[in-house]
């Protein structure tokens, strides 16, 4: 097998030739159709998180190099071990990444994602910029009948993340809308689950003008450049006081500022985005304006279950994904640093 591994954190990704793995047991090996690249992939390269204030989280040790990234995993299932079952050689499949050691008291309540001791696909474990991956479990992969292929992978990481999300704001009320800030890949998808989960149509802002412009395409009821200094004071005359919730999707010190701001008295914020630094705010402001910043960490295997029922039934519009060669993962990954990629991006081994 082949795949795109780092052997060295912030430089370029290297091929590397291996054996093939065998599955055992319960596992399943998939031979890779598809592969998405997701924006943390990006953090996960440089061996680190941005926290603000010139502080790292350090994330280096949490694998061992040469590493294969790629946690959105699409493919054929090619060979299972002798205790796997519900599974047959042909089948396609996305794989669900985000499992847990199996046995803590979260993981046993279904939220494995959350796990102290995870072995996510392409996190800690080797995942999809290869020819070809292992699956510990058959109860990780799941059928995308109608959906298109190389979107499907897509679901499994950006489309979680913004299910999951929204699926957190809980009842908006009919003359409401929601405000998704940022509206790159996943952001974009933010936007489609926003419009399926809700009576109104979503508000968007982002401070690129042809995510904005991509964004009203894709059915968002206006949208907003934080660049402007007048952008926030026109979201709240919009909204007669501000929008119930706000979700980041880009994770700055800039765009939580916005989405704070954006909130009426009362509201919440979810935090999704990676993108890094610090925030701050008064303490009294919190009971004073009663609102609410928590955060939310991609989804569970029964929120993926759901999720993959409303697209199968064609209930989310489709966002752009671009397909490039296995072989650009690296300048995909400089790509996505840089903020070129509009839409999301998948590697065909």
């Amino acid at each position: 097998m082949k795949s795109e591994a780092i052997v060295d954190y912030g430089q370029p990704l290297k091929e590397i030739v291996s054996e093939t793995p065998q599955p055992k047991g319960t596992e399943v090996l998939l031979k890779v159709t598809h592969c998405g690249v997701c924006h943390s992939d990006v953090h996960l390269h440089d061996g680190y998180f941005d926290l603000g204030g010139g502080n790292k989280l350090d994330v280096r040790g949490g694998r061992k190099l040469p590493f294969t990234l790629g946690h959105e995993i699409e493919g054929e299932v090619i060979a299972i071990g002798e205790d796997a079952e519900g599974v047959t050689v042909g089948q396609r499949r996305v794989a669900f990444p985000w499992i847990g050691c199996g046995q803590c008291p979260t993981c046993k309540r279904g939220e494995e994602h959350l796990c102290n001791k995870p072995v996510n696909l392409g996190i800690q474990v080797a995942g999809g910029y290869a020819t070809h991956v292992i699956v510990p479990h058959p109860r990780y992969l799941i059928d995308y009948t109608g959906v298109p292929q190389g979107l499907a992978a897509t679901y499994m990481c950006s489309g979680l993340t913004a299910f999951s999300a929204m699926k957190k704001l809980g009842d908006i009320s009919p003359e409401e809308r929601v405000l998704v800030v940022g509206l790159g890949g996943v952001g974009m998808m933010g936007l489609q689950f926003a419009k399926a989960l809700f009576e109104n149509a979503p508000l968007g802002a982002d401070v690129d003008e042809q995510k904005l412009q991509a964004a009203k395409g894709a059915g968002a009821y206006e949208v907003y450049n934080p660049k402007d200094p007048e952008s926030l004071k026109k979201l709240l005359a919009d909204t007669n006081g501000g929008v119930p919730a706000a979700v980041d999707f880009v994770g700055s010190e800039a765009s939580l500022k916005f989405a704070t701001g954006a909130v009426r008295k009362g509201g919440q914020v979810i935090v999704v985005g990676l993108f890094g630094g610090g925030f701050s705010m008064p303490i009294p402001m919190f009971p004073m304006r009663a609102i609410s910043i928590g955060g939310s960490y991609v989804g569970s295997l029964a929120e993926t279950l759901d999720m993959m029922e409303l697209v199968k039934a064609g209930k989310i519009d489709p966002i752009p994904v671009q397909e490039r060669p296995l072989s650009e993962a690296s300048k995909t990954l400089d790509d996505l640093r840089a903020g070129h990629v509009l839409g999301r991006v998948v590697l065909k081994p």
